[in-house]
């Protein structure tokens, strides 16, 4: 086929057929108008294959320099904004290997020898997935270190802890914060595991079966910088598997999903928090929305459009494993439909990453140069709140514990304890001694540095717990590993 002949027989199997594809088909079956974010990866994998063709002889040199003198032109053409997708050559790979023969003839006929679409697309979406996994770990890395400065802030503010959305006892609010640094940091590690799965070359499984050139599948492997942490490369084993598993874009979405569930639960608090009912925080104007009707509104949308956004991802989750669950091997056009969910998991996690971590770390004011953050802390509103539900009800049981009665014994004595100060309308901390001496003889006057949320906070001294010296001590081992 010559190269004008290429240009009017948009399909790469047209000699087979005897009516052009209709319109309607054409626009239902193409996929570059998405894919065409894949044309970095389409280009890396194409060079590293025919640099590897030509080393194993299967092509010349001068079509190797062919090869790499067409691929920058096409690299510099689309980065320009001059590059001609085209809908008839249906996909990224076919707009790029059609725009290489006609910038450099046979040459980029042969670059396409022991490969099909199938291992060629399966490899670059592996390759554009890496990518931006190392775009995702260190805004994870950026939004736990956003957490862990506010959470120095305010290690001695108390926050009301919460179970069932009941007053529960009182922790450090920095606590609270580093809780969600814990759940990050799993994601991080979740997104570092998935990559090293995803790292793993198709390419040379070819259409299904592998293929007879002499190919050196370990050699493109290294040029790609798929290895393992010794260097070794890292090769699909099973060609009918290299060509049809996805199983890497669901286990990412899985992870990604994952992550804005931990996004979504930091957002209900904050959206509980800021409302007048808790009045705990305040978030920065740039984040929020007023009302059309009523003035004296600021929505918290940012942390609401993150929870939403979580069922939107979730749903991408879904989608990839029912459009996985009924495929025969090996490679089916059904997996044309992993792309656009996969894409839009990354904008939507990238894109809420980023807006958080300036959410919660802030950012340098143009007068100052110092950080001004996003959230602002109400701790009087927190302490207050934290008064209200007798939060240190559990202290007395444990100290009753402690002067030798059995703890279902304390839980029954402090349960009365609660209903006298309910009667009263008054905290635990506010009931004569005589009072509490009432429900046990061995209630000391020391008991009100237990019932109080500080001496609460600070009993709580073990390695987990809520004590400030706790806190410190995990904040300063996330910097150690943040650093």
């Amino acid at each position: 086929m010559s190269t004008n002949q290429f240009d009017k027989k948009s399909e790469a199997w047209s000699a087979l057929f005897s009516e052009p594809m209709s319109e309607l088909v054409k626009r239902y079956t193409a996929s570059v108008f998405f894919d065409k974010r894949l044309w970095q990866a389409d280009i890396t994998g194409s060079l590293a294959h025919a640099e590897m063709l030509a080393a194993q002889g299967i092509i010349g040199a001068a079509d190797l320099a062919s090869i790499q003198q067409g691929m920058a032109q096409i690299t510099t053409e689309i980065e320009a904004g001059n590059f001609e997708w085209k809908l008839d050559l249906e996909d990224v790979h076919l707009n790029i290997e059609a725009r290489l023969t006609q910038l450099v003839g046979d040459a980029g006929k042969r670059l396409h020898t022991g490969r099909s679409r199938n291992d060629q697309v399966a490899t670059d979406v592996r390759l554009w997935l890496r990518s931006e996994i190392d775009l995702i770990v260190p805004l994870l890395g950026e939004l736990q270190g956003a957490l862990v400065d506010v959470a120095e802030k305010n290690v001695e503010v108390i926050l009301p802890g919460f179970t069932h959305l009941q007053v529960a006892q009182p922790v450090s609010f920095a606590h609270h914060l580093l809780a969600y640094v814990e759940m990050f940091s799993r994601d991080a590690e979740r997104m570092v595991d998935v990559r090293r799965r995803t790292n793993r070359l198709p390419l040379g499984s070819a259409a299904l079966a592998g293929t007879t050139y002499p190919l050196d599948r370990e050699r493109v492997a290294r040029s790609l910088g798929m290895v393992n942490e010794r260097g070794e490369p890292q090769v699909c084993q099973n060609s009918l598997d290299g060509v049809s598993d996805r199983d890497f874009a669901i286990e990412f979405t899985a992870a990604a999903s994952l992550c804005m569930v931990h996004i979504s639960r930091f957002s209900e608090e904050l959206i509980l928090w800021m409302s007048q009912n808790f009045g705990f925080v305040k978030i920065a104007d740039r984040f929020t929305t007023g009302s059309s009707i009523m003035p004296q509104k600021k929505n918290p949308d940012v942390p609401e459009l993150a929870r939403g956004k979580t069922g939107r991802v979730v749903g991408h989750l879904m989608g990839l494993i029912t459009l996985m669950k009924g495929q025969p091997l090996a490679y089916n056009k059904d997996n044309q439909e992993d792309k656009e969910p996969l894409f839009d998991t990354v904008d939507t996690l990238k894109d809420t990453l980023r807006i958080f971590v300036e959410m919660v770390g802030g950012q340098p004011n143009p007068a100052t140069g110092a950080k001004e953050g996003g959230i602002t802390v109400n701790a009087v509103a927190m302490e207050e709140a934290a008064k209200k539900g007798y939060a240190t009800a559990t202290d007395l049981a444990d100290y009753l514990v402690k002067k030798g009665l059995p703890f279902r014994d304390a839980h029954e004595t402090v349960a009365h304890a609660v209903k006298a100060a309910v009667t009263h309308n008054c905290d635990l901390s506010e009931l004569p001694l005589a009072v509490l001496q009432g429900f046990n003889a061995s209630i000391e006057k020391d008991v009100y540095e237990c019932l109080s949320l500080r001496g609460s906070l600070n009993a709580r001294n073990t390695l987990g717990g809520t004590a400030p010296a706790q806190v410190r001590a995990q904040i300063a081992r996330h910097r150690a590993r943040l650093a």
